[in-house]
């Protein structure tokens, strides 16, 4: 049973590093694609860059997120390992919403005619 808990902690440190590794590749992605098209095109696409950080950081933190569950799951239960995943699993959902809304305009349960309609009001 060690030897399970074992490989469980592996995949839970793989799942963060390629996480962090998601969120590195994102941005280094977005700032190039920022910088080529502002030296080709010399427009400020700033929201472009800004909906492209977004995302990376977005998936990253899903991905930490589950590394963290996993995580938590093969240490022993005591509460105050639950709780602090909770407190981790908050904080970090409401960064993704907040990374939603900023990418999207809109909050993840609205759909696309709650706010193309509040938006001709």
């Amino acid at each position: 049973m060690d030897e399970v808990k074992l490989y469980i902690e592996y995949i839970a440190k793989g799942l963060e590093a390629v996480g962090v590794v998601i969120i590195a590749c994102g941005a280094l992605i977005a700032i190039s694609r920022f910088v080529i098209s502002q030296l080709k095109f010399k427009n400020h696409l700033y929201t472009r860059l800004r909906r492209e950080l977004g995302k990376a950081i977005l998936l990253g933190l899903e991905v930490l997120v589950a590394a963290d569950i996993i995580a938590t799951v093969v240490t022993e239960p005591t509460l105050r390992r639950v709780f602090t995943l909770g407190v981790i699993v908050l904080i970090r959902t409401f960064l993704s919403i907040s990374l939603q809304v900023e990418i999207e305009g809109k909050f993840p349960w609205q759909s696309k005619k709650m706010v193309t309609k509040s938006s001709t009001d």
